[in-house]
């Protein structure tokens, strides 16, 4: 488990440098300030998440289970929360309404509440 978890953590800390990079270089002569500063919260939160399952996959104070569990929670948030804040970053240039994912960016960022608070819980009482 441990080694999965590690592995996704380092793949979504790598996409969030590029992602990074192409905000900071590419993506500022398509993006609006607002748009771009969205952007990079996206970029912002996806590598505070990849930090954070690192952490999750090197603990030995949780079990394989709640390590599981912690991992589908932030993996769903990370989704739900910087993937909707990307796509709506490029709203303009996709040709149907993305409104729909408005919603869904707090909804993940419950999920990745969530993961934090109950790995916290789960450390505390082990």
């Amino acid at each position: 488990m441990e080694q999965k978890i590690l592995k996704i953590a380092l793949f979504i800390g790598g996409l969030a440098i590029i992602m990074g990079a192409f905000g900071s270089h590419l993506f500022k002569q398509y993006l609006t300030e607002n748009q771009l500063h969205s952007f990079e919260i996206g970029v912002r939160y996806q590598m505070y998440h990849a930090l954070f399952l690192l952490f999750i996959g090197q603990t030995k104070f949780l079990t394989d289970r709640t390590k599981l569990q912690i991992f589908r929670t932030t993996i769903l948030g990370v989704l739900f929360f910087t993937g909707s804040i990307y796509v709506l970053s490029f709203k303009n240039y996709i040709p149907f309404s993305v409104r729909f994912l408005g919603p869904i960016t707090p909804i993940g960022g419950a999920f990745l509440i969530f993961s934090w608070v109950w790995a916290g819980f789960k450390i505390i009482k082990n």
